[in-house]
C-alpha cells in the first residue's frame, strides 16, 4: 500500500478475532458431572443478556459509575467503623471540639461586630470562600460551619482500621462530593456574592443565569458538545491553522506533515501521537499557543497523527489496532517520504502510553527507526494513577463494558463526567455558580473550545486499555503483549524526555516519573507548573510559567521523585525551548527542507478531514 494513498481506506477487520468484553460463564461441567444440556446454556445466555441490559441501563443513569462498587466501599467502611469503638469515641470528641471552636467563633463575632478571625481556613486549592463578603456575619458562620463539618467527615472516612486503602479513598472521595454539593456557596440564599449581585442588578443576574441554563440544556439535548463561545474558534481558521498537508490516510488516522518555516531543518523529523480521547489540535491551537508552530519555527520537520472519531461500527477496534494502524503505519509513511531518517517519537497522554508501547516493541524487534522518545503527561505504570483509579475496578469496568457494548463506543460525556468529578469545585460547582447564579459566562478560549470538541472511544479498545493497563498494570510488569509476545519498557535504549505537570489530576507527575525506574536509558525529566492540559500548552512569553529539569545519564543509578526535586535545575518561562534544544542536541546538522516526493498524490490541506468529523 503506498504511503501516500489519496483515497480513504475502509476500516479492515482487526487482525485478531474480536474479544468478548464480558467474561463468559465457564462451559466445562464440574468434575464427576455431565456437561450442561443445551437448555441450560440457553438459560445462562438469557440471564447474562438480562444482567447486561440492566447494567447498561444503570450505567446510563449514573454516568457510568457502578453503584455496586460504591456500596462495597461504604459497607467496608461502615462495618469496620462499627467494630472500632476507639475510632467512634475519637470522632465524638472531635465533634465536640469542633462545636466548641464554632461556639467561640460565634462569641468573638458578637463581641467584634461580626468580623472575628476565622477558626478554620479552607485548603489552599479551595477558592469558594475567597471573597471578603464571606467574612461578614452571618455568612462567615455558614462558611466556618461547612469547613468544620468537611474536616470532621474527612476524619470519619479515613483512618478506620481494617478498611482497604482503595475503599477508604472511594469513601472519602464520595463523601467530599456530597458535601461539595450542599456547600453554602452553591445556595443563592447563603452566598453573599450572589445576594449582593442580585440586589445590585435587580435580579438580572438570575434572569441571565436562567437563560444560560436553558441554552446549555438545549445544546445538550441537541447533542452538541461545543461550549458557549466555542464557535469563535473554528478548526482550520483560528485553531489547527498551521500550514501543512495530509500525506497519508487510512481508516483510522490521517498523517499531517507541516510546512517548514525555516530554510534549514534538522534531518530527524518529529512524529507526534496525540491522545484520541480528544482531537489532536491541543498541540496546534491559535498561532500564539501552538506547539507545532513553535517546532517548525525552530527548524523541525513535524508530522502529526489525527485520529478518526470512532462510531458504533468501530466497536471492535483493539488497542493494538491503534498501535499498528496508527503509530506503525505513520512511521512507515514517514520512512517512505524521508528514507533513512530516524524519528523523534512524541506522545501526549494516552498517545504517550501508546508511543511507549510502540517503542518497546520496536526495540524488542530490532527496529531502530526511533531517535528519541518524548512523553507529555503520559503514564506507563498505573499503580499511582491518582484519583482516576477510584473509577477503575472490576465492578466499574463490568458496568462500562455493558454500557459500551450497547452503543459500540464510550460517549464523550461519560469520560468528561469522571474528569470533572476529580475537580468538582472548579469544574462543576464554581462554574454553575458563575453561570447560573451570577449570570456570567466564562470567556471562551482556544483551550476550552478544544476541550469541548470531544470524541468517543471504541468499546473493545477502551476495555482492553482499562483492564490491561489501569487494572492489571501489565505494561509495567512485563505482561503486555504485542503480536503475541510481551514487551518490556526496559528494552528502550534511546534517550527519553518526560514532561509532568504539578497539578495533573489525570496523570500525576510522580506516576509519569515512574518510567525512569523502568528503563536504564538516558532520561530527562521536566516538571512544569499547571495542569494536565494548561501545563503542556506553555507558549513562550507566558508570564506565569516555570519548570524544573534534570537529566539522568544512561546507566546511572535511579533517582526518586524527591531526589529529582533536590537536584533539578529551576527556570522561569515556557519549557518548550528546553525541549526543542534537547531535540536539536540529539539531531544531525540542519540541512535543506524536505520536498514532496516526485509523483506523490496530493491529499487534503491541513488540518484534514478527520478532525472536522463529529
Amino acid at each position: 500500500m503506498p504511503a501516500t494513498s489519496a483515497l480513504p481506506i475502509p476500516v479492515e477487520p482487526s487482525a485478531p478475532p474480536a474479544l468478548r468484553l464480558v467474561r463468559p460463564h465457564p462451559e466445562a461441567a464440574p468434575p464427576g458431572t455431565s456437561a450442561a444440556p443445551g437448555d441450560d446454556r440457553d438459560l445462562l445466555a438469557t440471564s447474562e443478556a438480562i444482567d447486561e441490559a440492566v447494567h447498561a441501563a444503570v450505567a446510563r443513569a449514573t454516568g457510568g459509575l457502578s453503584p455496586a462498587a460504591l456500596a462495597n466501599a461504604w459497607s467496608d467502611w461502615a462495618v469496620h467503623l462499627a467494630f472500632s469503638p476507639g475510632k467512634q469515641a475519637e470522632l465524638v470528641v472531635k465533634a465536640a471540639r469542633k462545636g466548641e471552636r464554632l461556639a467561640e467563633f460565634v462569641l468573638r463575632s458578637a463581641l467584634q461586630g461580626g468580623r472575628a478571625e476565622p477558626c478554620i481556613e479552607p485548603l489552599p486549592q479551595d477558592r469558594r470562600f475567597d471573597d471578603p463578603a464571606w467574612r461578614a456575619w452571618p455568612f462567615s458562620l455558614f462558611a466556618q460551619s461547612f469547613l468544620l463539618t468537611q474536616q470532621w467527615w474527612h476524619n470519619a472516612t479515613t483512618g478506620v482500621r481494617g478498611v482497604s486503602r482503595a475503599h477508604e479513598a472511594v469513601v472519602a472521595f464520595t463523601a467530599r462530593q456530597m458535601l461539595d454539593g450542599i456547600a453554602p456557596s452553591n445556595n443563592p440564599l447563603t452566598n453573599p456574592v450572589v445576594l449582593g449581585e442580585t440586589l445590585c442588578t435587580g435580579a438580572e443576574n438570575l434572569g441571565q443565569g436562567a437563560l444560560n441554563l436553558i441554552e446549555d440544556v438545549v445544546r445538550s439535548m441537541a447533542g452538541g458538545a461545543r461550549s458557549a463561545g466555542a464557535g469563535s474558534f473554528a478548526v482550520g481558521r483560528e485553531v489547527a491553522a498551521t500550514p501543512g498537508r495530509v500525506v497519508y490516510r487510512n481508516g483510522l488516522i490521517e498523517l499531517i506533515q507541516y510546512a517548514p518555516a525555516t530554510d534549514a531543518v534538522q534531518p530527524e523529523p518529529v512524529l507526534i501521537v496525540p491522545a484520541w480521547i480528544n482531537k489532536y489540535y491541543i498541540l496546534d491551537l491559535t498561532p500564539e499557543n501552538s506547539l507545532v508552530r513553535h517546532l517548525v519555527g525552530q527548524g523541525s520537520t513535524v508530522f502529526m497523527i489525527s485520529w478518526r472519531n470512532p462510531g458504533p461500527d468501530d466497536r471492535d477496534l483493539s488497542f493494538d489496532d491503534y498501535r499498528r494502524r496508527g503509530v506503525m503505519e505513520a512511521l512507515d509513511a514517514i520512512t517512505g517520504l524521508l528514507p533513512e531518517r530516524r524519528v523523534h517519537l512524541t506522545g501526549y497522554c494516552l498517545g504517550g502510553t501508546l508511543a511507549a508501547i510502540a517503542a518497546a516493541a520496536m526495540a524488542r524487534d530490532g527496529d531502530d527507526r526511533i531517535a528519541s522518545l518524548t512523553l507529555f503527561a503520559a503514564q506507563v505504570d498505573f499503580t499511582e494513577a491518582g484519583e482516576l483509579t477510584l473509577f477503575i475496578n472490576e465492578s466499574q469496568i463490568s458496568f462500562l463494558e455493558s454500557l459500551m457494548r450497547s452503543t459500540g463506543t464510550l460517549d464523550a460525556t461519560q469520560m468528561a463526567g469522571a474528569f470533572q468529578l476529580l475537580r468538582s469545585n472548579d469544574l462543576i460547582w464554581s462554574r454553575m455558580v458563575d453561570s447560573y447564579l451570577l449570570g456570567r459566562r466564562e470567556e471562551a478560549s482556544d483551550l476550552t473550545a478544544w476541550n469541548a470538541d470531544a470524541t468517543r472511544m471504541p468499546a473493545r479498545m477502551h476495555a482492553e486499555y482499562l483492564r490491561s493497563l489501569f487494572l492489571d498494570n501489565d505494561l509495567a510488569e512485563g505482561r503486555f503483549r504485542v503480536e503475541g509476545r510481551p514487551v518490556a519498557l526496559g528494552d528502550i535504549r534511546v534517550p527519553v524526555f518526560l514532561v509532568g505537570t504539578e497539578r495533573d489530576h489525570v496523570a500525576p507527575w510522580r506516576s509519569v516519573f515512574k518510567l525512569a525506574l523502568l528503563t536504564e536509558a538516558e532520561v530527562t525529566f521536566l516538571l512544569t507548573n499547571g495542569g494536565h492540559n494548561a501545563g503542556i500548552v506553555s507558549e513562550a512569553g507566558h508570564p506565569h510559567r516555570r519548570y524544573r529539569v534534570h537529566t539522568r545519564a544512561a546507566g546511572d543509578l535511579y533517582v526518586d521523585p524527591e531526589g529529582f526535586l533536590r537536584r533539578a535545575r529551576a527556570a522561569d518561562g515556557s519549557w518548550w525551548p528546553e525541549w526543542t534544544a534537547w531535540l536539536a542536541a540529539r539531531s544531525g546538522p540542519p540541512g535543506p527542507s524536505p520536498r514532496a516526493r516526485p509523483g506523490a498524490p496530493a491529499l487534503d490541506p491541513a488540518p484534514g478531514r478527520y478532525v472536522r468529523e463529529a
